[in-house]
């Protein structure tokens, strides 16, 4: 199979999941049709708990899915479903008093948890800004940059650089700034700047403002210079206030994960400095996890390195994004090494991780992908942000590779 040939089978593919089992499932079967939003928990084996508390990074999430898609597509029912989204995600999680986003409601939309983390704040400026370009709804965008506002006035550390991890709902720093409960208590993490970074390069996109990009830059030349590791094959997970590091654990996910969405942000801000140096940071990240994360004998992408103990389990997100980083590799380099592994793990996911008895992916599989960790179908953490976006990713890349027609060796 030519090169051509097997990207227009993965373009095919991944439209088909995203178009009948992706959204499908998260448009009728997660869909709170009593209360609004998406229902908080969904067992592995498809059993809604109607009863369970709502996160704001579940409901971010999908709002920004249900609007990529339209955006993308332009299938009025998912224009439909971000408009729910929407207006669900206004009313109940969007803090009246004090600003930004609650970080948990009850089912019935009432606060349950009113921590600011700035975590959760990105992911609200990411959907409602995605939303705003989908539609070209005003107050989307108003709100996203009002939430903007709000973590540039509490949040940025203008001695160090970047952003505080979390707060109270008042806006007052709080000791303990953990995600979860298996995150390190330190006051800057990778995962909070890099879905910053994402957030800030989608309003950017829609709301071109100077002090914007700014941040943006920064945002940008901190992934660079500090959460990227001295030798350039991977991310740091934790940080001091001053940004020394604090923690070794690998995580190939993330790797690759920051390696393609550096480049988009580098690429928005428009410096060919910049953009040059992420462009170089990010093949470099992609040929480390290329080297140390994917597995050679089943296909896919470990979870990650503790040391000299690998996790070899695979979770649903670092296959979606190991996907999209080594086709963007791909784009970037031509080097057909890099085109390999994104086929390989799609078919990976193909075959164990897309449920197709109960919807949607699950969450964790064994190596071979033959036994289910077991895990929720939906939950705070589960959603269908990383599986939708590497679909539409796909879509979009393939198109762009395939526009001008070349000639490409088999693969």
């Amino acid at each position: 199979m030519s090169a051509e040939q097997a990207l227009e089978a993965l373009r095919a593919g991944m439209r088909e999941e995203l178009t009948q089992r992706i959204l499908p499932f998260w448009i009728e079967r997660a869909h709170d049709r009593r209360r609004g939003g998406t229902i908080g928990f969904i067992s592995e084996d498809g059993q809604p708990d109607l009863a369970a508390p709502k996160g704001a990074i579940l409901h971010a999430r999908v709002l920004w899915t249900h609007s990529a898609a339209f955006r993308a597509l332009g299938d009025v029912a998912y224009r439909v479903a971000a408009d729910q989204s929407v207006v669900h995600f206004v009313a109940h999680f969007v803090d009246p008093t004090y600003g930004g986003v609650f970080w948990t409601v009850d089912a019935e939309g009432r606060p349950l948890d009113d921590r600011k983390h700035v975590y959760a704040q990105a992911f609200a400026i990411y959907a409602l800004a995605e939303h705003h370009r989908a539609t070209g709804d005003a107050h989307s965008l108003r709100s996203a940059i009002a939430i903007h506002r709000l973590v540039e006035a509490h949040a940025h550390d203008a001695v160090h650089g970047g952003y505080e991890e979390a707060f109270a709902r008042d806006w007052t720093l709080l000791d303990d700034v953990r995600l979860s409960d298996v995150d390190l208590n330190e006051r800057k993490s990778m995962n909070t700047h890099l879905h910053l970074l994402e957030a800030y390069t989608t309003l950017y996109t829609a709301w071109p403002d100077a002090r914007l990009a700014e941040r943006l830059r920064e945002l940008v030349e901190l992934v660079l210079d500090r959460m990227i590791a001295p030798d350039g094959d991977r991310v740091i997970g934790f940080f001091t206030t001053d940004w020394q590091p604090r923690s070794t654990r690998i995580s190939f996910g993330h790797d690759i994960e920051t390696s393609w969405l550096l480049v988009e942000a580098a690429d928005a801000v428009g410096d060919e400095a910049l953009r040059m140096r992420a462009h170089d940071a990010a093949l470099l990240l992609a040929t480390s996890v290329l080297r140390r994360g994917v597995d050679a004998e089943f296909g896919g992408l470990f979870n990650g390195a503790d040391g000299a103990t690998l996790d070899t389990d695979k979770e649903w997100w670092p296959q979606a994004e190991a996907i999209v980083g080594f086709l963007a590799a791909y784009q970037q380099s031509g080097d057909e090494a890099l085109l390999r592994p994104a086929l390989d793990t799609w078919r990976f996911v193909e075959r164990h991780v897309v449920d197709r008895r109960n919807g949607e992916w699950r969450r964790r599989v064994s190596r071979s992908g033959e036994e289910s960790r077991g895990g929720e179908k939906v939950g705070p953490w589960k959603c269908p942000y990383h599986n939708a976006r590497a679909c539409l990713e796909i879509m979009s890349r393939v198109d762009a590779l395939l526009a001008p027609t070349v000639e490409r060796t088999a693969v």
